[in-house]
């Protein structure tokens, strides 16, 4: 019988991982690391997206106000 989807490579290996026992302080550790890794992709993305549309400082600044203007009606 055939599995009805393959699993990731980032599946198998957690897999591997889990089966055997972790200290729970491990577990954690890991959980911790594994958030890291994904945050610091997400702010180098929205870095290069941010770069690439040419925005700055004062862009933001702009949308901090627009956002309290529109809050405040």
């Amino acid at each position: 019988m055939q599995a009805a989807s393959t699993l990731s490579n980032m599946q198998q290996e957690l897999l591997k991982l889990y089966s055997s026992d972790i200290a729970e302080a491990d577990l954690l550790n890991i959980k911790r690391y594994l958030a890291r890794y994904f945050a610091s992709k997400a702010i180098a993305e929205a870095d290069d997206t941010w770069d690439k549309k040419g925005y700055d400082n004062e862009t933001m600044d702009r949308w901090l106000n627009d956002a309290d203007d529109k809050s405040s009606h």
